[in-house]
């Protein structure tokens, strides 16, 4: 009697992975050398848009050009608009845009004179 469960068990275990490896995806071979793709399916709408932000702070004039710095947090931003920044030196501001962290660089799409 156990020898015969266990043959079962084998029959329906194979079974199930044979059925399981006809059901899968087949995997395309790849060459040992190539590296596998790692990029995601392009979805519409979705090249890399970042949600825009309100910066507040004052307009200054540094070395590479005007800047946000915000005095509370002790940190400043490179401004990618320097004709608009330019407008607004010396004044407390609220900029909105995205933030480019690896360079520290608010992409500018607007620039207000604060109320505060």
């Amino acid at each position: 009697m156990r020898k015969g469960n266990v043959l079962l068990k084998l029959a329906v275990g194979s079974a199930l992975a044979a059925s399981f490896l006809l059901l899968s995806p087949q995997v395309k071979a790849q060459d040992p050398g190539q590296q596998p793709s790692t990029q995601q399916p392009a979805q519409p709408g979705a090249q890399d848009q970042k949600q825009a932000q309100t910066f507040t702070g004052k307009i200054a004039k540094s070395n590479d050009g005007y800047v946000l710095t915000d005095e509370a947090n002790k940190v400043s931003y490179k401004l990618d608009d320097q004709d608009k920044a330019k407008q607004f030196e010396g004044k407390d501001v609220k900029v909105t845009g995205t933030l480019d962290a690896s360079s520290n660089t608010i992409h500018v799409s607007d620039i207000q004179a604060s109320s505060s």
